[in-house]
This record gives C-alpha cells, structure tokens and sequence, in this order.
C-alpha cells in the first residue's frame, strides 16, 4: 500500500501537482535539432541577484525586476561570431512571442562597447531586443556563463528551468514549440 501511495504521489507531482516539473516535462518531449542541447531542469534553479546595466540610461536592474513571465535570457557578445548569427533569430522569437508572458532579454557581457553594440544591432536590423550590458561580468559569473553564447530560460518564479550551451537555430518549429508551450500552455 506504502508503495502504490508514494506512486500515485510521484505521478501526480510529475504530471502537474508541480508547475515547474510540468512545464520541463512538457518542453523536453519539444526538443529537436539545436534544441537538444537545452538542458531541461527537474528542479529549478536560483538565478542571480547581481545587477547588470539597462541600455543608453546607465541605470541598473536585476534579474527580479523580470519575474511573472518566461524570459529566454542569452548572454552574448559581439565579437562572438555564434551570438552575431542567432541575434536575429532572437529577434524574431521576440517579434513573435513577447509580450505580457514571455520577453527575450539579451545582456552583451564583458568587453562590448555601446557604440558597437548599437552599429552591430543596426546593421542587424535588431529592433526588438534590448541592449543592456554586464561589463564586469558579475550577472555571467554568478550564473555559471563560461564561454558564449549561453541561453537562459527563467520562469516566472525567477528560476531557471533551462540552458543552452552554445548557439542555436531560434526559428526553429522545435524552439518555437517550446516558447509556444510555455508561454500559452493547454488549458
């Protein structure tokens, strides 16, 4: 009897009594492609309190100031080459998705000059996404980013649910699939 009740109560945490399992149990059958390499948390994981810089304010925030939605966080540079070929593609997912449950969030980390950053987004054509910096890279560091691009999915709890090492192919049916079931879930 001990057994079937700790099975029932597994199931039930594994198939919704936990948003946060769901939601990753969900996403990781979407996986395809480039989305393999997302790593799907069991258990959420804290994310950073360390400030990084808004665009052209010089004004600061945090990680926190985004809970209540999915952000999809990707940490890139531009000298990066990988990171230079999947901002549009961010772009578009942003296009295509942001709003009032989910918001691409890019933050150039390290040695990136606003004046390149800017030509680089012009030149790109990004005009969705914003422009914020960590140029001492405390946000990265503190999130375990080494090497770049790294991407970030957050939930609205403020914990990280998923991560991709690496570049990715962002408009693909597979990574779509899985902003789509995140942000408008079945109901």
């Amino acid at each position: 009897m001990k057994k079937l009740l700790l099975a029932f109560v597994y199931t039930a945490l594994v198939t919704g009594a936990n948003p946060s399992i769901a939601a990753g149990a969900d996403i990781l059958g979407l996986r395809d492609g480039d989305m393999k390499k997302l790593i799907v948390h069991t258990t959420p994981a804290a994310t950073s309190d360390a400030p990084f810089d808004l665009e052209d304010n010089g004004g600061k925030t945090t990680l926190a100031d985004y809970r209540g939605k999915y952000v999809l966080i990707n940490f890139w540079a531009t000298w990066c080459a990988p990171c230079r070929k999947e901002m549009p593609q961010l772009n578009t997912l942003q296009k295509e998705f942001g709003g009032e449950n989910f918001e691409v969030l890019t933050i150039a980390t390290g040695r990136n000059s606003p004046e390149g950053i800017t030509r680089f987004f012009d030149e790109a054509g990004i005009d969705s996404l914003p422009r914020h910096q960590d140029p001492k890279q405390a946000l990265a560091s503190q999130m375990g980013v080494f090497g770049l691009p790294i991407t970030v999915i957050m939930d609205p709890e403020g914990r990280e649910i998923a991560r991709l090492r690496g570049d990715a192919d962002w408009n693909s049916d597979s990574a779509k699939a899985i902003i789509k079931a995140l942000v408008q879930p079945e109901g």
